[in-house]
């Protein structure tokens, strides 16, 4: 009898000490990480300086974003782009700085409404070997590459999944490889990180984007629901946050100025 009334005292206490440490997890949690697609400059690439880390119009942002919330924000580099979708999703990471919305990704993580930017995605070719090219059906029947788990929005991923063949790697790098090995025919990426990837790698001379682009998506703050710090209370902050950055002439001018970032580390020799 005394054994079970210790017991029903202990796990009673027990239940106390835990309500509070769950207020105070809620208050406590004043460093958060995010990460994104490492090969997206202007928006994120990987610091010369510190590959460990992301830098970019998305992770200053991010940063801006804690800045205001009293927070910690680091944004580091969380692998190859399928690979760090799946920290966040897992908790690991706690957001994703820079995500396009579709059905299948919303179940899974919590985005922040509405987008902080736009991003065009392109049809990407060789000069020599560039087609006529109008609508999404002039890309069937026509070998095309892209990256693992990538999305161009919910209305193109749809029609390619049903229409289109394309192989999917792990780094745009490899994809654009491949298009110069004429081992694709097109390669689906966006417009300024592939302007930027193709300096990289030296064959801006030898690639070119076709118009129109194949979709212009909004890149989302992406919140995971397995993250320890990200609370209710917390993520409406967030999403309040967000408003008012996105009414702001910020996102834009930050794009601005990794622009000039990216393009200065080029000529300074510091390819990330």
């Amino acid at each position: 009898m005394i054994g079970r009334r210790l017991c029903r005292f202990m796990s009673a206490a027990a239940l106390m000490l835990l309500m509070p440490g769950v207020a105070l997890s809620e208050t406590t949690c004043d460093h958060l990480t995010a990460t994104g697609n490492a090969e997206y400059p202007p928006y994120l690439w990987r610091d010369p300086h510190n590959p460990h880390r992301l830098i970019g119009a998305n992770a200053d942002l991010i940063k801006h974003l804690g800045t205001a919330l009293g927070l910690q924000i680091e944004v580091i580099y969380g692998g190859p782009w399928s690979r760090a979708q799946e920290e966040v999703r897992a908790g690991r990471i706690d957001m994703l700085a820079g995500y396009f919305l579709t059905a299948h990704r919303e179940q899974t993580l919590n985005f922040i409404k509405p987008p902080f930017l736009f991003t065009r995605s392109m049809v990407w070719v060789r000069k020599k070997d560039a087609f006529a090219y109008h609508q999404w059906s002039d890309l069937i029947g026509r070998s095309g590459g892209t990256l693992v788990n990538n999305s161009f929005g919910q209305a193109f991923d749809n029609y390619a999944k049903a229409n289109l063949s394309l192989e999917a790697v792990p780094t745009a790098s490899q994809a654009f490889q491949k298009l110069i090995l004429k081992r694709n025919d097109f390669v689906l990426f966006e417009q300024y990180p592939g302007m930027a990837l193709a300096k990289k790698l030296g064959v801006e001379a030898a690639v070119e984007a076709l118009e129109p682009p194949i979709s212009s998506e909004g890149l989302y703050l992406a919140l995971s629901p397995n993250a320890d710090c990200i609370h209710p209370a917390l993520q409406k902050q967030i999403s309040d946050e967000m408003q008012k950055i996105v009414s702001s002439t910020l996102p834009q001018a930050l794009v601005k100025s990794n622009l000039e970032l990216w393009s200065a580390q080029q000529r300074d020799g510091l390819n990330p």
